[in-house]
């Protein structure tokens, strides 16, 4: 499928009506089609992986263009250079969260989490622990140390209070604390961070907790202890 005949399908899908209900959840309504995740990745599924599409579909500036292109991007051919530039480009939350996916999957990941979960801009920072959330459900393979300085990074971002920061640190945390037992414990030790004197330590504390100390985090956390023991 053409870059031309990509972009006259996603015109065509565009609804106004979408637009505005997406800016009631805080997504940057600038170059918004209005077209839904759903219908993205089916579009996605039809065209394939496509790096070169995805280059030019991320030129456009076009919000849903820009999640296609995370979705048909090809990780390998992925540089850095190339994901710093579509990084800072990031102007809203659901760009930053799809394209993190990809993003998770090159073999710099750790290098940029490192990297941009020091960074004074929202959505970069923002990138970096959606991209913690991410490994800690989909990267089987790593072992708990791995998520060690994670954390770390968490405690560190915990203080910043800018909504698109504190929820990706709050979900980076929880995810970790999901992945297995001891990760649970782990992560319910950053309980700490309740006690610093900042509203978004507070806040990411307290959510976290209630769910990673619940019944059915608990429930599954067994069940899947049970599990990997029946196939050891």
């Amino acid at each position: 499928m053409t870059y031309e005949q990509v972009l006259t399908r996603l015109k065509r899908l565009a609804n106004s009506e979408n637009v505005a209900g997406m800016a009631r959840f805080g997504i940057n309504s600038k170059g918004t089609l209005g077209i839904s995740i759903p219908t993205l990745r089916r579009l996605a599924r039809e065209i394939g992986r496509d790096h070169e599409l995805a280059l030019r579909l991320w030129k456009s500036g076009f919000h849903e263009a820009r999640i296609l292109a995370g979705f048909v991007a090809d990780p390998a051919k992925l540089t850095e250079a190339l994901a710093e530039r579509w990084v800072n480009d990031f102007d809203s939350w659901d760009v930053c969260d799809q394209v993190a996916a990809l993003l998770e999957q090159v073999p710099f990941t750790r290098k940029k989490i490192r990297q941009w979960a020091a960074s004074d801009r929202e959505f970069v920072k923002r990138a970096a622990f959606a991209m913690i959330a991410g490994l800690a459900v989909h990267d089987k393979a790593a072992a708990d140390a791995q998520f060690e300085p994670f954390l770390r990074l968490i405690r560190r971002a915990s203080t910043d209070n800018r909504n698109f920061v504190k929820k990706a640190v709050n979900w980076a945390l929880r995810s970790i604390g999901k992945r297995n037992r001891r990760l649970n414990l782990r992560a319910v030790a950053v309980r700490e961070i309740g006690r610093i004197d900042s509203p978004a330590a507070r806040w990411i504390a307290a959510d976290a907790l209630r769910e990673l100390r619940s019944a059915a985090v608990r429930r599954r956390l067994q069940a899947a202890r049970r599990s990997n023991r029946v196939s050891s």
